[in-house]
């Protein structure tokens, strides 16, 4: 799969089926990779594009703060690279400010979006979670750090099923093991990314269909901020996932991929 110059730096892409192209943006820590299940069953309708953003993966990671707008100028080098207008995109927490940069600055390329446990503005619990953060990763052993990362985004329900308790003891044990992992540099500049992102009033300059979701338990991206932004966007729609935390996609997986699925498949 091609590795592109764009924006001063090397990014990573996969695709992954064929129809309209449907772009996928991972939130923090994560690699396009780690959309694999919710493509198994986006890619029957559309050509999904799944992008390492900058600081992950197999794409450059400079040291240095990042921004979401320069992360979106990033993801708009890859459509331009496959000479492509308009695209539907999905953004995940920190994917979901890259969307939202694209569809401030780049109307004309976001045809519809989805944006999942979102955020307009960091208030001071927020900054101060990215923050420890950082100072986590500068600390703890990967299978640790990862522990951490699922506190923060699983539900009490989730932590309470044995079978779902189980996978997530093997996730900690293969974050050991990763081959790849994301360095403390490519961690720090995305956190900035996340903490310096403040586009309320812009908002209501996106005219694109927008679908909203969040988790009622979430405690990473509260749904305060969820509901800010479904509230800020003309005519978008909401839903909370209910006893769902930060990773509700993954909570309620089945039913988040055919929502989310036919809500883009109805939009033209």
């Amino acid at each position: 799969m091609p590795t592109i110059t764009t924006n001063g730096i090397n990014i990573y892409f996969e695709e992954r089926g064929s129809g309209e192209p449907l772009l996928l943006i991972m939130g923090i820590t994560a690699p396009g990779s780690v959309w694999e299940k919710h493509v198994a069953r986006w890619a029957k309708s559309f050509r999904c594009i799944l992008v390492d953003n900058r600081g992950v993966g197999k794409s450059d990671k400079p040291a240095g703060s990042y921004t979401a707008l320069q992360m979106a100028q990033d993801c708009i080098g890859v459509l331009d690279h496959l000479g492509l207008g308009v695209v539907k995109v999905v953004g995940v927490s920190m994917g979901s400010i890259i969307a939202q940069q694209m569809a401030i600055h780049y109307p004309t390329r976001v045809k519809a979006m989805v944006l999942m446990c979102p955020w307009a503005r960091c208030d001071n619990t927020a900054k101060a979670i990215f923050q420890h953060m950082k100072d986590c990763k500068a600390r703890l052993k990967p299978d640790e750090f990862s522990l951490y990362i699922q506190l923060l985004i699983f539900s009490k329900r989730s932590w309470d099923d044995e079978e779902f308790h189980s996978g997530l003891f093997e996730d900690r044990k293969n974050a050991a093991l990763d081959p790849n992992p994301q360095p403390l540099i490519g961690l720090e500049a995305q956190a900035d990314a996340c903490i310096n992102h403040s586009v309320l009033e812009d908002l209501k300059k996106i005219n694109c269909p927008t679908f909203v979701l969040g988790g009622e338990k979430d405690v990473f991206t509260p749904q305060w901020m969820t509901k800010e932004v479904a509230s800020a966007i003309p005519n978008s729609k909401l839903h909370i996932y209910p006893e769902s935390g930060h990773a509700f996609h993954w909570e309620n997986l089945e039913d988040f991929n055919e929502r989310v699925g036919d809500w883009l498949e109805s939009q033209g």
